[in-house]
C-alpha cells in the first residue's frame, strides 16, 4: 500500500498530516505544487465531498501564500469575479474549490463563466484501494489500534468506493472499538457494514 512522495514535504505537519497522497489525488497535488507555472493565477479544484479537497486547499494556502475560496459554487458570483481579477492583478494564486466544474456548475455571470473557462481544472477522484487501506491504518494507528489485514480485505471487497462511505466506516468502527474496549476485528468490520446497510445482516 504505497504512498506517493511529493516535493516540498506535502502535506505539512500538524492536523493536515492526515492527507494521504495516492493516484486519486496526485495530479491535483502536483498541479498545486507548481502554481507558479499556471497560465493564469487561478485554478479550479473539484471532487467528491470528504475527499480532502478542503485540507488540500489549506495546505496550498500555507505553502503558496495564496487565497482559497471553498464551496465556490455556493458563493456570490460577483465575489468570485472580483477575486479572480485580483489574483491576476496581484500575481497571488487563487484556488477555487467546488463540487463540479462548469457546465455542471451553472454560472450565470457571463464574465465569471469566461474566466473560469480560462482557468486550469483539476479533480480529486474517488478513493483507490490503496488510499482506503492507508486511511484505515493511519486513523486507527493514531488511536493505538491495529486494523488486521483480513478486516481491510473484507471491507475492500464489499464497500462502496467513495470518500463518504469510507468516512462512515471509520466513524462506525471508531465507535464500536470504543464501546467494546477491544481491538478491531474482521467481525467488527462486518458488523459495521451491516449497521450502515452496505451488506445484509
Amino acid at each position: 500500500m504505497s504512498q506517493i512522495a511529493l516535493p516540498l514535504d506535502w502535506p505539512d505537519s500538524g492536523r493536515d498530516s492526515a492527507f494521504i497522497v495516492d493516484e486519486s489525488n496526485a495530479e491535483a497535488v502536483k498541479h498545486l505544487d507548481h502554481w507558479s507555472l499556471w497560465p493564469v493565477r487561478t485554478s479550479l479544484l473539484t471532487g467528491p465531498r470528504k475527499s480532502g479537497r478542503s485540507t488540500l486547499g489549506r495546505i496550498f494556502a500555507r505553502k503558496s501564500g495564496g487565497q482559497v475560496i471553498d464551496d465556490a459554487d455556493l458563493s456570490e458570483e460577483e465575489t468570485l469575479f472580483h477575486a479572480w481579477n485580483a489574483a491576476q492583478a496581484d500575481q497571488r494564486p487563487l484556488l477555487i474549490i467546488a463540487d463540479e466544474p462548469p457546465p455542471r456548475w451553472e454560472i450565470g455571470l457571463p464574465d465569471l463563466r469566461t474566466r473560469i473557462a480560462a482557468s486550469p481544472k483539476i479533480r480529486i477522484a474517488e478513493p483507490t484501494d490503496a488510499l482506503i487501506a492507508n486511511r484505515l491504518h493511519q486513523h486507527f494507528a493514531e488511536r493505538g489500534l491495529a486494523v488486521p489485514e483480513n478486516a481491510v480485505e473484507y471491507l475492500l471487497k464489499r464497500m462502496d468506493r467513495s470518500h463518504y462511505a469510507l468516512l462512515q466506516i471509520i466513524e462506525t468502527l471508531d465507535r464500536k472499538a470504543f464501546e467494546r474496549r477491544g481491538r478491531i476485528t474482521r467481525d467488527m468490520a462486518r458488523d459495521a457494514m451491516c449497521e450502515l446497510g452496505f451488506i445484509d445482516a
